[in-house]
């Protein structure tokens, strides 16, 4: 629903509002956290008006300071900022548990089967129209945060920061880049003085004793996991590769990449990956089947996103206290350039990956025409939703159709 400025909407109507709104993204939300922050600046500031887009990319800079995944933790913030700690939950709650429903019976025919699903050729198309929807909301970020010659220096500076740490070291720029950025912020602002602005028994005769000290033991890792892991939800594969491959041997290799390609290709945060990971334990190395492996998965992944749950309610009034003040209001505009130049960096990563094929380094004309058809739908105004589900469509046709 489009929300004129100043509307009055009961608290339960903003319920079930956020409950539709992310309930939908929760299952369309393909392609990492740069790609859900742009379907959110779609639905929430484009469509809806629930935020200006300046209070958005505060919010976006904000929360990488906060352990867990960026984009669900943008997620419950926009539910609390809607409809309190209620709109908190149920925001979050909505988001996930999409992937979540996805993930399981994935993980169900992985073990029965043991291999996964061939979905690269729609993959691909989404891939291409994600692209568009992430180059678009760049834009209109870039609009409202590069304000004057220093916001601009700023995300310039970023942009070359980004891509020499990327061809030559291993580390990821997110963190530094938006720390620095702060503190040059704050200082500029300070020095420029600018104006303010305003079942139990039967599953225990199912299920081996063994299984809930051991699922207990991979709930503590994973809340561990969750409530310190920074950056983006990619930071996953060393924390799972470092607990449950190197530490507790309950994972092998092959499982590890597997359950992260599962987190990759279906939508929603990739944190998810941690339902396929308790599926696969209580299924497999605890040993108590299919309803082991779905209570390990519904497990795991309220574990991984509960700190994420707890610090938002924290932090996020605290937040919204201090985006007025001077320096703060100095620091959050450093950090919203350098949010424009790292999304802009990745726009071309992921422009590059979607149109060029990855083995003969040709271009890919099926997807360079989904990715201009796409950037016109857009500019049309179609909702970049329907754009995904068509594009996934589009893509397992042409793949039935050579094929």
């Amino acid at each position: 629903m489009t929300e004129p400025p100043g509307a009055v909407v009961p608290d339960e109507h903003r319920l079930l509002e956020l409950a539709g709104v992310f309930t939908r993204l929760g299952f369309t939300a393909f392609g990492g956290p740069a790609a859900h922050v742009a379907l959110i600046e779609d639905q929430i500031v484009t469509r809806r008006h629930w935020l200006d887009r300046q209070h958005l990319l505060d919010l976006v800079s904000a929360i990488n300071f906060i352990p867990g995944p960026n984009s669900t933790e943008l997620v419950m913030h926009i539910g609390q900022l809607r409809a309190g700690f209620r709109g908190l939950l149920v925001a979050g709650t909505c988001f996930i548990t999409p992937a979540m429903l996805i993930i399981l019976p994935i993980a169900w025919a992985y073990v029965r089967f043991g291999s996964l699903p061939q979905v690269q050729p729609a993959l691909r198309a989404i891939g291409a129209a994600v692209v568009a929807i992430i180059a678009l909301a760049t834009c209109r970020f870039a609009q409202t945060a590069i304000k004057d010659t220093f916001t601009m220096a700023l995300a310039m500076l970023v942009i070359a920061a980004a891509l020499v740490l990327e061809r030559h070291t291993h580390l990821q720029p997110e963190i530094p880049s938006l720390f620095l950025s702060a503190i040059a912020g704050a200082i500029w602002y300070r020095t420029r003085r600018p104006r303010a602005r305003t079942g139990t028994t039967m599953l225990a005769i199912a299920i081996p004793a063994t299984y809930w000290p051991d699922l207990a033991r991979m709930a503590l890792t994973l809340l561990k996991i969750g409530g310190t892991l920074f950056g983006s939800g990619y930071v996953l594969v060393s924390y799972l590769q470092s607990d449950f491959v190197d530490r507790l041997g309950w994972l092998t290799q092959r499982q590890l990449v597997d359950a992260i390609a599962v987190g990759q290709f279906t939508p929603g945060p990739l944190l998810t990956t941690a339902t396929f990971v308790g599926y696969l334990l209580g299924h497999t190395k605890f040993a108590a089947g299919v309803t082991g492996g779905m209570i390990g998965g519904v497990v795991a992944t309220v574990a991984i996103f509960l700190p994420s749950f707890i610090l938002v309610a924290i932090f996020g009034p605290v937040l919204q206290q201090i985006r007025d003040k001077a320096w703060a209001r100095g620091a959050l505009d450093g950090m919203n350039a350098a949010v424009v130049g790292l999304m802009l960096v990745i726009t071309v990563r992921l422009g590059i990956g979607a149109v060029v094929l990855p083995h003969t380094h040709r271009v890919d004309g099926f997807s360079l025409v989904i990715l201009i058809a796409s950037l016109i739908g857009l500019w049309l105004k179609l909702n970049a939703t329907w754009l995904i589900i068509g594009a996934g469509i589009i893509g397992a046709a042409q793949y039935i159709w050579t094929h």
